[in-house]
């Protein structure tokens, strides 16, 4: 009786969902404190030799900005997981693509984080230090955050694809609001655009980026507690489960 039970809650969607919810939220916070708190508080726009300084100063900040960045990548992983799982009886091809979309967009972020690594290297290491001038070890750090930026970029371009179709695929499934459908089709919007102007002109960002996450910030936050306060309607998701179009 205590197997079936334990087998019951673990196959649930709706404790699948929660789980998402709760990932969700770690990403949200782990990417809020790498940018305002660690990492991003040391970078000082348009001024290469002010952020290496500042990296020089407190590379501790650095790292620990990085390894929040990780633990954002590892819950995705898993996220993308439970995203399939629930969103699979809304249409299976569609949401197919979507995870093919998000894990596209993973390994980019992944692979984009090395260059945060790497900046350090220039700024730290006795042998660069003892080998290049100050100028040089700045642009070194200068190129490798930029790389940075640039994969990150392409990564959300990617996942901005992504929050659109799973928006659709929300709108469309009657065991979420449609509300949030919506919310999420305007943040998978929101990235793409600001994508986009990043690499048709990146000085407008600095503008755009603000704007352009409001819609971005409204539909992840709003998921990610519906997903855990609420969950899925389990009945209409056992109803759309029977029949996979």
């Amino acid at each position: 009786m205590n197997s079936s039970i334990v087998v019951s809650i673990e196959t649930s969607p709706k404790t699948y969902a929660r789980i998402g919810g709760f990932l969700y939220l770690v990403i949200i916070a782990a990417g809020f404190c790498s940018e305002f708190f660690f990492r991003g508080k040391l970078i000082v726009g348009g001024d290469p030799v002010a952020t290496a300084n500042n990296i020089m100063a407190a590379p501790g900040l650095w790292r620990i900005g990085i390894a929040l960045e990780y633990i954002c990548i590892i819950c995705t992983i898993i996220l993308a997981m439970i995203y399939y799982y629930l969103l699979m009886p809304v249409h299976k091809e569609l949401n197919l693509l979507a995870a093919f979309f998000r894990m596209v967009s993973i390994p980019l972020q992944a692979i984009a984080l090395v260059y945060l690594i790497d900046a350090l290297a220039p700024l730290t290491k006795k042998e660069f230090l003892s080998s290049y001038t100050a100028d040089q070890l700045y642009i070194m750090a200068s190129l490798s955050i930029k790389s940075h930026s640039n994969g990150y970029s392409a990564s959300l371009l990617i996942l901005g694809f992504c929050f659109l179709i799973h928006g659709y695929l929300i709108f469309k499934s009657g065991f979420l609001p449609k509300a949030l459908g919506i919310l999420i089709l305007f943040a998978g919007t929101g990235y793409i655009t600001h994508c986009f102007i990043f690499i048709l002109e990146p000085s407008l960002t600095k503008w755009t980026f603000p704007i352009m996450m409001l819609p971005v910030l409204a539909g992840e936050v709003s998921l990610s507690m519906w997903l855990l306060v609420k969950g899925v309607d389990v009945e209409k998701w056992k109803q759309k489960h029977n029949y996979i179009p």
